[in-house]
């Protein structure tokens, strides 16, 4: 079970991207995660009739390490911890500081 998650939203704690907040739009190892809007680089790409590509310049979002990425708790308006807890027979995501269960809206 991984702390971090695809949907969840989260902080950038270190990197050029410091302080920024986005969502993780996949994992892309066990170390890796993209961000939307967060390590945003520009590609330059030829044009290729063959596969109708124009070619141009394109943003791209880059994977960004986990351990650069904390969790975002929406009740402190932090960057939290997560710890896992037994509930109802099934394990469940808490955050540290206020023992909410992350991704429950209220």
């Amino acid at each position: 079970m991984h702390k971090i998650r695809k949907g969840d939203e989260v902080i950038v704690i270190a990197g050029r991207d410091k302080k920024r907040r986005g969502v993780v739009l996949e994992r892309v190892d066990a170390d890796h995660v993209i961000v939307e809007g967060v390590n945003v680089v520009k590609k330059h790409t030829r044009p290729n009739p063959m596969a109708n590509n124009p070619g141009g310049i394109v943003s791209k979002n880059l994977p960004i390490h986990i351990s650069n990425v904390q969790i975002f708790n929406a009740a402190t308006g932090k960057a939290d911890k997560v710890v896992f807890k037994e509930e109802d027979g099934r394990k469940v995501r808490v955050f540290r500081s206020n023992g909410e269960v992350v991704g429950v809206k209220a």
